[in-house]
């Protein structure tokens, strides 16, 4: 039984989970425009890999303050179904089915919050999630603030080392980031999918398999 470790944005899905989320925030008149400005500008430097995680996770948290544990769980389960069901690439979910029937462990990890993270691991028939935790209040209210290791560029590895230990024999990798080398260094089966082009050029260059998945429907 080996692990198979998939990345969800631009991997999995066609988009960006947490940017689509600010957009349906938006929509919902939970977020204003400015704060997507704000995050667009995060976003470029999370391209270029100098981003620091845990300001995206406040300034992207702020507009959740203040609402339930309970109201935030059934926005992301709506959103989800609603939003990121439909981007799903059917390569991908045909790739999670091939390590399903070989018996592998599949692993959903992501740089993103665990509130939007886990409900796709669950859609998906994930054995394990490793997202960015999130602080609590004694309620399940939102703190803004995030806990324990990010899964992060080396902080994917460190989380995986915390769950399934050292061994990474025959484990199985997916990425379209450069974030994400780490990660795909560590497994021994690394995946380039949808990669960006500087992630192309890395998986080109050390003949790793480089997929390049069609999206469902047109953005």
């Amino acid at each position: 039984m080996a692990l198979a470790l998939f990345d969800l944005d631009e991997t999995l899905i066609d988009g960006d989970s947490a940017s689509l989320w600010l957009a349906f925030l938006v929509e919902c008149g939970i977020a204003t425009p400015a704060l997507q400005e704000t995050e667009a500008r995060l976003m470029e430097r999370y391209h270029r890999g100098d981003l620091d995680m845990r300001e995206y996770m406040r300034c992207t948290l702020a507009p959740l303050l203040g609402h339930s544990a309970e109201w935030l769980a059934q926005q992301c389960q709506h959103y989800c179904e609603s939003w990121l069901r439909p981007r799903l690439y059917a390569e991908g979910l045909a790739k999670i089915e091939w390590h399903r029937q070989r018996g592998d462990t599949l692993v959903l990890i992501s740089a993103t919050g665990e509130h939007l993270v886990a409900p796709m691991a669950r859609m998906l028939g994930m054995d394990h999630c490793l997202a960015i935790q999130l602080e609590r209040h004694h309620d399940g209210a939102l703190t803004g603030n995030t806990v324990g290791t990010l899964t992060f560029r080396e902080g994917k590895v460190a989380r995986i080392r915390e769950i399934f230990g050292e061994a990474s024999a025959g484990s199985f990798g997916y990425s379209d980031s450069m974030n994400d080398l780490p990660m795909l260094e560590w497994v021994d089966h690394p995946h380039a999918t949808n990669p960006s082009t500087s992630l192309r050029e890395v998986a080109s260059a050390r003949h790793w398999p480089i997929y390049d998945w069609t999206p469902v429907a047109p953005r």
